[in-house]
């Protein structure tokens, strides 16, 4: 074991604040990452305050990584110390499932392993993630990160690039696709970048007409004002694939009723509430309702080739360690265009002032 700083919280109502703890050894097939940055992701906010009703504390977030490797164990073959890495939403999974088989191992039988607040295989303690100096993972859960990219930029992609990709190519979205995206935030943004390199035909939806420009900056050909009934009703039955990245209450038979013969409305956001679909809302025109979460290992590296073969990154606001609680107010507020990154080279300084 190594000594390892973080920033954790030990209480649904108390702030992140210094926290030191141990990292494993690096193992035969491990590989040991040095943090550059690490992405601010909503679940970070949901998990440290207990939102979702299963954190285990003291809780550590993060898991949108990106760092250099600094050791690798005898057996690694994929990294070499001073390579670029990073880590997602997993460091693991059964590996024997079906599931696993298939390389979705996001949907593995057993459960994957969370990069925080799951359970290690290797020592049976609760993971920490990537607010903290320096990660050890197994080189089956460790990326690629291209070097063309701006890094601090990349770190998103490893949750909401990955979100949003893994539907998009699950559904085929391509030259010739009309693809609706709902919601400009985190997600979305991601979701009409890369929609766009795919050579769609993509639509914003937003309730925010102010958002309009910076839709088309992103890559949106058209801006619908969801709550205009007749910008609604002009797309009638027309869009192949809907990708939904609102994580509040909302009408979502208002979308499907947008789909065409044998079109997908794909959810991503995750509101609180069960979202009422009526029945003839995918009945008529042999519609479907569906959902995804992030994709494999092999899916988020082919995702992050493709970002660096498109130039795409996140939108980000960097910030310092120390300002993570003041970052989480403003996600609440959707104060930020569009992902709070993490310079993880304020840690020290930010213990020393705690």
């Amino acid at each position: 074991m190594f000594a390892c700083e973080g920033f954790a919280t030990t209480a649904p109502d108390k702030p992140l604040s210094p926290f030191s703890f141990e990292r494993r050894d690096v193992g035969e097939k491990d590989v040991k990452i040095d943090i550059l940055y690490c992405g601010v992701c909503h679940s970070d906010l949901h998990q440290a305050r207990n939102e979702w009703h299963n954190t285990t504390y003291p809780c550590l977030p993060g898991h949108e990584i990106v760092g250099r490797v600094s050791a690798v164990g005898a057996g690694v073959s994929k990294f070499k110390v001073g390579d670029l890495a990073g880590v997602g939403c997993m460091v693991g999974s059964c590996q024997h499932c079906d599931t696993c088989a298939k390389g979705l191992e996001q949907y593995c039988e057993n459960g994957f392993v969370g990069t925080y607040n799951g359970i290690e295989p290797q020592t049976g303690s609760v993971t920490f993630g990537g607010y903290s100096q320096a990660i050890v993972v197994d080189e089956g859960f460790t990326l690629r990160i291209p070097e063309n990219l701006e890094l601090a930029a990349v770190a998103p992609l490893l949750c909401a690039g990955i979100t949003t990709y893994s539907p998009l190519r699950r559904w085929n979205v391509g030259p010739g696709s009309k693809v609706g995206v709902v919601g400009l935030g985190g997600l979305g943004h991601m979701g009409v970048k890369l929609a766009h390199a795919m050579g769609a035909h993509v639509v914003l939806f937003t309730t925010s007409p102010k958002k309009a420009d910076d839709a088309k900056r992103l890559g949106a050909d058209e801006v619908i004002v969801s709550t205009d009934p007749s910008q609604m009703k002009a797309h009638s039955t027309s869009f192949d694939f809907i990708l939904d990245c609102v994580a509040a209450d909302h009408d979502i038979n208002a979308y499907l009723d947008l789909l065409k013969l044998d079109g997908t409305l794909c959810q991503v956001g995750a509101p609180e509430k069960p979202l009422s679909v009526a029945a003839f809302s995918v009945i008529w025109r042999r519609r479907s309702f569906a959902g995804s979460l992030i994709g494999g290992i092999a899916e988020t590296q082919e995702m992050l080739d493709f970002c660096a073969e498109h130039g795409i990154t996140s939108d980000i606001e960097m910030i310092r360690m120390e300002d993570i609680e003041k970052a989480y107010e403003r996600m609440l507020k959707s104060d930020v265009k569009y992902r709070f990154v993490i310079d993880m080279a304020t840690l020290k300084d930010a213990k020393q002032a705690a």
